[in-house]
């Protein structure tokens, strides 16, 4: 083994999280002793696979302040930047059947979200036209949209490096915690030692892994949801149609033959039954695009992270078929994807590695020097902006956010919160 290469913090995962965490170490706090480590290209695991959304909406104040402020963030480098990162805001939808919104909105979540409510069917069916027309509510987030997490993940690897900070490609083997931390990790030329004064576990959906190497136990699970991209040579949906969700649950359409078959397979006949909405859907590429987004985050089974994700047992092949399926009931002018499926379609998966309330893990592991960003879920490429600069703020033993406790391992001890959380009706998963 050769002799040990000493940093004063590694990063373990080259996702937008810990990419980000070094960034705001390295530009903000003037850090170059940072070493990113990671066995894949950088940004190219569940990063890779993100919808590229950004929104503020959320079911409780303390998950909204946290992704305003990542949007403060993101606006600041679009400006600094020429907007490398393609940032647009066309807002979210969220489209129902229903009249009551009650439990949408309030009067208190359209003040302090910036919300605009339709009710009106034909004024619905005037803004949104390729709506289904038994919409009869649709909310408007207006501070949301959608970026270029690559890119912007690409920027922040470029001042990272301008500024000292460094990268590996290996893969970590183990970590001696003492009063530092030695790890060993594996190249192409063999088992390297790096000590380091600091560790950073964002390692994504292997975040529960490193952990284990120091004996630490986080909350958290990993389950797979897919989506697909398909070129939309039909000009179904409308290039300007902002980021839509059909909140309702969905009954999908089938034919009388193939709901028999159906029912004759025990592993497919959920799809007979009523399926939790949340199906949503985009343009990519812009004005002058031709692609679509797909997604249905409807999966619950928990899974065990595969280094190959087409690996994982719940990634479904006839997915593609049954989000378009479901993503006609809000856009019916998709229907004819079903008998005449895209020629030109990407199926693909990424993992939402989660806490049971759905909240970012970021701060202190419990052992002096060890900290986390991670638990992004499905909101990692919105949030790392801000979880990377909180982080940094921890390390470094800067001021904090408010809000910054409730977001790390330390809110654990407070049931008061962990009560409140536990009785919430909704998660924030869209």
């Amino acid at each position: 083994m050769e002799n040990s290469k000493h940093v004063e913090i590694a990063i373990l995962g080259a996702g937008i999280a810990g990419i980000a965490a070094a960034y705001y170490l390295c530009t903000k706090f003037g850090k170059n002793s940072v070493l990113l480590i990671d066995s894949r290209q950088a940004l190219s695991y569940t990063t890779a696979q993100s919808g590229d959304n950004y929104r503020n909406w959320w079911p409780h104040p303390t998950m909204a302040d946290l992704t305003n402020d990542s949007i403060d963030l993101m606006e600041q480098i679009a400006s600094e930047s020429s907007n490398v990162l393609n940032m647009s805001r066309r807002g979210y939808l969220l489209a129902t059947r229903s009249k009551d919104i009650s439990g949408i909105v309030t009067e208190q979540t359209i003040a302090s979200h910036a919300v605009d409510v339709l009710t009106k069917r034909n004024e619905i069916r005037r803004r949104f036209p390729s709506f289904s027309k038994d919409i009869a509510s649709v909310v408007h987030i207006r501070r949301a949209g959608e970026i270029d997490g690559q890119q912007l993940g690409q920027y922040m690897l470029e001042r990272i490096s301008s500024s000292g900070g460094s990268r590996l490609k290996a893969t970590v083997l183990g970590i001696d915690v003492d009063k530092s931390f030695r790890i060993d990790a594996r190249t192409q030329d063999g088992v390297k030692q790096i000590d380091a004064d600091i560790v950073v576990n964002a390692a994504g959906p292997f975040a529960g892994h490193v952990a284990a190497m120091m004996d630490i136990d986080l909350p958290i699970e990993n389950v797979l949801q897919q989506k697909i991209a398909f070129e939309d040579v039909a000009a179904a949906i409308p290039r300007r149609m902002p980021f839509s969700i059909d909140l309702d649950d969905v009954e999908l359409d089938w034919s009388d033959e193939e709901r028999e078959l159906l029912a004759e397979d025990e592993d497919m006949t959920w799809l007979l039954e009523r399926i939790r909405g949340g199906v949503h859907c985009r343009p990519d590429g812009g004005d002058k695009g031709k692609w679509v987004k797909l997604g249905w985050a409807y999966n619950r089974n928990i899974s065990e992270p595969q280094e190959e994700l087409a690996n994982d047992p719940y990634l479904n092949p006839q997915f593609p078929e049954i989000v378009i399926r479901a993503a006609a009931k809000l856009n019916p002018s998709l229907r004819q994807y079903v008998e005449n499926f895209p020629s030109r379609c990407v199926h693909y998966g990424g993992y939402y590695t989660m806490t049971r309330e759905n909240w970012p893990l970021i701060g202190p592991m419990g052992i002096p020097g060890a900290y986390i960003a991670g638990a992004l879920s499905g909101f990692g490429s919105m949030s790392a902006c801000a979880v990377g600069a909180i982080c940094a703020a921890w390390i470094t033993d800067s001021v904090l956010p408010d809000y910054a406790p409730q977001l790390s391992p330390l809110r654990y001890d407070n049931s008061v919160l962990m009560s409140e959380l536990a009785t919430a009706t909704s998660r924030g998963l869209l």
